[in-house]
């Protein structure tokens, strides 16, 4: 495969019309990349803090691939020989990043790929799994209380809770007022689970509709109050929504490490779809030494 079959751009408007298409012919394993071109679209090219590169593997007209590079490297599934091509074009090109992140076995081959071409240590750094709703099925016994929607006086509170869950999954981001415009979790709509008394107890976000697709992300419960089924309650409460916005796909990421959390999806009535990977890049050996 030729690298130049790979077209990288900053033009998010010709992006769009040139891989559009593309992402949304399978919206739930493009959810990532779904979600940052509609921020890019909504925000335009300062969303992330810095001007994005856009790419797309096309051949006679026909998008098969794409990537965005932003905080780092984000594919959509490739073969070996598509993830060769593109670590080829992009160390031709002197780009450098601090990690990919894919479905795991692009992932893992565009690691490799990088390793050869420019000597950079991949290190797997998280693992985790795409599930997919097929049929929503509302956890019982099902706990007291209501689903509410976070509006403007809970910010404080949302801001506290979005840095407890960062916490817990090693995410390293700067959650406060000054800062919250450019975290992920900006664009998100939140609902807290209250008690009959009108305390949190957990909380979930989710995407806006795209591509006929919404994610659910994040889903956290303070640690003391786990256990009592307020997560499974809060994740159903944001499902259903998502439904009743017309999304035919709904999805959410999951630790496959963490048990408690894989289990209580599949019991809501998610289902695994794809497995995924992030590579840290160390320097390479001759910088290292």
């Amino acid at each position: 495969m030729r690298p130049d079959d790979w077209h990288l751009t900053e033009d998010i408007d010709d992006y769009h019309a040139r891989a559009g298409d593309f992402l949304r012919s399978r919206p739930a394993l493009h959810t990532t990349p779904l979600t940052v071109l509609e921020r890019l679209l909504t925000h335009g090219a300062d969303a992330y803090g810095r001007a994005p590169v856009l790419g797309r593997l096309e051949r006679a007209g026909e998008v098969h691939a794409t990537f965005h590079l932003l905080r780092g490297l984000s594919l959509t599934r490739l073969t070996p020989e598509q993830a060769d091509a593109l670590a080829a074009q992009l160390a031709a090109l002197g780009y450098a990043f601090p990690h990919v992140s894919a479905d795991h076995g692009t992932a893992t081959a565009f690691a490799e790929a990088w390793r050869r071409r420019t000597g950079a240590t991949p290190t797997l750094r998280a693992r985790l799994r795409l599930y997919r709703l097929a049929a929503l099925a509302p956890p019982a016994p099902h706990p007291e209380g209501r689903g509410r929607l976070v509006g403007e006086r809970d910010r404080e509170h949302l801001m506290r809770w979005v840095r407890e869950f960062t916490t817990d999954v090693g995410e390293v981001v700067t959650v406060d007022a000054d800062s919250w415009a450019g975290t992920r979790f900006a664009d998100k709509h939140f609902t807290f689970w209250e008690t009959p008394d009108g305390t949190p107890v957990s909380m979930a976000g989710s995407t806006s509709l795209v591509g006929g697709m919404i994610r659910v992300d994040p889903v956290y419960t303070p640690a003391h109050l786990r256990g009592r089924g307020y997560a499974g309650a809060v994740t159903v409460e944001v499902s259903r929504a998502a439904l009743a916005a017309g999304a035919t796909e709904v999805v959410l990421y999951a630790d496959p490490a963490n048990p408690t959390s894989n289990a209580l999806y599949r019991r809501l009535g998610y289902r695994p779809i794809a497995d995924w990977a992030v590579y840290d890049f160390g320097p390479a050996a001759s910088e290292a030494g």
